[in-house]
């Protein structure tokens, strides 16, 4: 059996690349893999439900771009026979063993909005994702105004990367193709922020790959099932359809403050340590940081949006 990275999935069909030779193979998954029984150490079983314990134990897996498999040529035909186990995974883009998210806002078109910062950064904080905020269009505003937004964001570089960029013009360029060395990279942000653009400057060929599959396949490239892998410096950008749905998926509000870094580190100043939710808790570390500015009100008010919207949602058993 033979070891290899997933690269293209297309309509059921998996572009393959062998791990050693680096060659590419077309390739299909073996029926098997659609019905896994799973041990509860695995790393593809979730939890789907209040239960103490992970639930299912036989579950649909099928194969994800950035996966690595064992393949086996049977008549002439290249076949998945097992997917190893993933360090990561998203459902909405279906990428998995993800190094590194781009988190792409834009400055106007649509507007700068913090509480979705917020909610992103939390969900990629959960999914033990790398984040690299990237804010785009900056051409489109003026300096006074950029650099209005630019001091709102100061906090954030102590947490993330940030690059301010024109895509267009390719300014701020330079520094943010020496990124993706290494590295399997997935782009996120709302509808509009110039992912796309993004992704046309630093691959100008994809325009055209992306026009061609789409007139095979009759349609839009992303209203089937469509995830490719595009070299780049030495790593991989995830093209994918993005993320369609942004929910919380927490089954417990006091979960929450464990994927805010800052609030973590501040936790040791607070009366109750780490059980503390900072919400009404006496002597809080993170309300008393709030009281200094040394936290942005907005972050917290995000914070304590989204503690609310967990607490008050049905539960799931």
């Amino acid at each position: 059996m033979k070891k290899a990275f997933i690269t293209k999935l297309i309509a059921g069909q998996y572009v393959i690349k062998d791990v050693e030779t680096k060659e590419i193979y077309d390739a299909k998954a073996r029926g098997k893999l659609r019905a896994l029984r799973l041990e509860q150490d695995s790393s593809f079983l979730k939890q789907n439900t209040k239960k103490t314990k992970k639930d299912i134990k036989v579950t649909q897996v099928s194969p994800k771009v950035g996966d690595y498999v064992y393949y086996e040529k049977i008549d002439d035909k290249y076949m998945i026979d097992s997917i190893l186990p993933r360090e990561n995974e998203l459902i909405r883009p279906d990428v998995a063993n993800i190094d590194q998210v781009l988190l792409v806002f834009s400055v106007i078109k649509p507007e700068f909005s913090f509480n979705l910062l917020d909610k992103f950064l939390l969900i990629l904080e959960q999914n033990k994702l790398s984040v690299i905020l990237v804010v785009s269009k900056i051409d489109l505003i003026d300096e006074k105004e950029l650099n209005e937004l630019k001091d709102k964001l100061k906090y954030y570089e102590k947490l993330y990367p940030i690059y301010y960029i024109n895509s267009k013009q390719k300014i701020g360029f330079d520094v943010l193709t020496n990124i993706f060395k290494d590295k399997l990279t997935v782009l996120a942000g709302q509808t509009g922020v110039g992912k796309s653009t993004l992704m046309n400057a630093l691959l100008p060929e994809l325009n055209l790959k992306t026009q061609e599959i789409s007139e095979a396949l009759g349609r839009g490239k992303h209203t089937t099932r469509h995830s490719e892998l595009y070299e780049f410096n030495d790593g991989y950008i995830a093209d994918t359809p993005g993320f369609s749905k942004l929910e919380l998926a927490f089954f417990y509000p006091e979960d929450i403050k464990e994927f805010y870094p800052d609030f973590m580190k501040l936790s040791d100043n607070c009366k109750f340590g780490n059980k503390c939710v900072h919400i009404n808790e006496p002597s809080c570390g993170v309300k008393m940081a709030l009281e200094k500015n040394e936290i942005p009100k907005e972050r917290y008010d995000n914070y304590v949006a989204f503690y609310t919207e967990i607490k008050n949602q049905k539960d799931k058993y």
